[in-house]
């Protein structure tokens, strides 16, 4: 406890120094003071825990709901252990039906305050950190008395330290050391917070849960049918047409019979999704299909392509419209945005994933990849410190290195598409075998055991 008060001490003196450092008066550079001061008074309120806060949980995401699957499967997986569960975050897109429709769930919206905007950057970055402290101890003071607060880090500023003050933390820093588990993804990881802060964690690898898996042939056509009335990179060549039959651009439905069949020379669907931001470069992968088209004008034997990329983001546009600049006769690229139920149901019926994710940190793994390998997806992605945990070269996909790399293995996974001789099949026939486990089964085994130690 004496760590955690010298480390609430320590962060708000230094708020206090750059206030002065960056100009402001007194008054308010001595402001973080007077916030803090505020939320001791009112965590001294706060009620001893009853026996009933025992079965609470909170799951928080200072983030977008929706697109923070991990933080949706541990609500999902307290939930089906008996935990009335508090899931708080901002309501940017529609978290998965599962979470929506369980009972034992609560989702608790939470606004994206932006701060003053006027000011030095760095007092306007206080002022944000300060007004979500404010609402985040609001919330959580409203809430019944919890069990467990498990909390996505980073960002942890300024959740770790509020949610210390409202009850218990669960991740790592300064905080990291009074909390009783720490949950991180990667061995790499779990060094790091040993080596550089004394903190003992315990590595859960992310794993898919059971949605994630391959597509039957008629689940494919149907989805690819309803694709089509929106994307014409799903519709067939109206010279394809044939009387009682659906057709899109890889399947074909007897409407008589119902029976489903691949399109004999169909291209090859590859698929990528992203949040369209800085942290990754999609002109690696503009670039690889620019030398991609380049081979298939020389070779015979390589399918024309369709590259689907999945998700939003501020930079969406920016890619957008260098995509609709491109001249290519071979290569579609198609940027959807799907619902939840319907992402899985397209990875289990892609024939390569591409991952673009470079960690900030170099500790962490993209779950992209995870839910890919769930549906039996193999995966090229682009290499970056600690990746080989996940993706086994030669093995579940390949890494690479650049544009010229990933362009030269699109090239070899898709001779002679589709060869089920070929390395694309041989990793696919890998990642059947290896009977991964899924969510459910990795969080009964090491998470459970945690919070029953801990009630015990």
């Amino acid at each position: 406890m004496a760590d955690a008060n010298a480390a609430v001490v320590l962060v708000t003196a230094s708020l206090v120094l750059l206030g002065l450092l960056a100009g402001l008066s007194l008054p308010w550079a001595l402001l973080p003071v007077a916030v803090v001061a505020f939320i001791f008074v009112l965590a001294r309120s706060l009620k001893a825990r009853d026996e009933s806060a025992l079965q609470n949980a909170c799951v928080l995401v200072l983030g977008d709901l929706g697109r923070s699957p991990r933080m949706q499967y541990h609500a999902l997986s307290l939930s089906r252990h008996g935990y009335n569960v508090t899931l708080i975050g901002f309501l940017g897109t529609k978290p998965h039906q599962d979470v929506l429709e369980d009972d034992r769930i609560d989702i608790v919206p939470i606004s994206e305050l932006k701060g003053i905007r006027v000011g030095p950057k760095i007092f306007r970055y206080a002022s944000k950190v300060v007004l979500q402290a404010v609402q985040l101890l609001y919330v959580l003071l409203k809430m019944e008395d919890q069990a467990y607060i498990l909390m996505q880090n980073p960002p942890g500023l300024p959740g770790i330290a509020v949610a210390w003050l409202a009850k218990r933390p669960k991740y790592e820093k300064f905080f990291g050391r009074v909390s009783d588990y720490n949950l991180c993804v990667t061995n790499a990881m779990r060094h790091d917070l040993q080596k550089n802060w004394n903190i003992r964690a315990t590595t859960l690898y992310d794993k898919p849960p059971s949605i994630f898996r391959e597509t039957p042939l008629k689940l494919q056509h149907e989805l690819f049918y309803r694709l089509a009335s929106v994307y014409p990179q799903f519709r067939a060549c109206p010279e394809k047409s044939k009387q009682n039959a659906e057709l899109t651009t890889f399947t074909e439905c007897n409407t008589k019979t119902g029976g489903v069949t691949a399109v004999a020379g169909r291209p090859a669907l590859l698929l990528s999704s992203t949040s369209w931001t800085e942290d990754e470069d999609f002109s690696v992968l503009l670039k690889a299909l620019e030398d991609y088209e380049g081979f298939v004008e020389e070779e015979r034997n390589l399918p024309s392509l369709l590259c689907v990329i999945t998700g939003k983001g501020p930079l969406k546009d920016h890619y957008k419209k260098i995509i609709d600049s491109k001249d290519f006769k071979h290569v579609q690229i198609c940027t959807p945005w799907l619902e939840a139920e319907d992402y899985p149901v397209l990875l289990g019926s892609a024939d390569l994933g591409v991952c673009l994710h470079t960690s900030s940190s170099g500790l962490d793994l993209p779950m992209k990849v995870v839910d890919m390998f769930g549906c039996c997806l193999p995966v090229c992605a682009i290499d970056f410190q600690c990746l080989d945990e996940l993706v086994k070269h030669e093995e579940n996909g390949l890494i690479f290195k650049d544009s010229s790399e990933l362009s030269l293995q699109l090239k070899m996974l898709f001779s002679d598409f589709p060869n089920e001789q070929g390395k694309l099949s041989l990793f696919r026939q890998n990642l059947r075998e290896n009977g991964q486990q899924r969510w459910d089964e990795n969080w009964d085994h090491n998470v459970l055991p945690l919070l029953k130690e801990h009630c015990d």
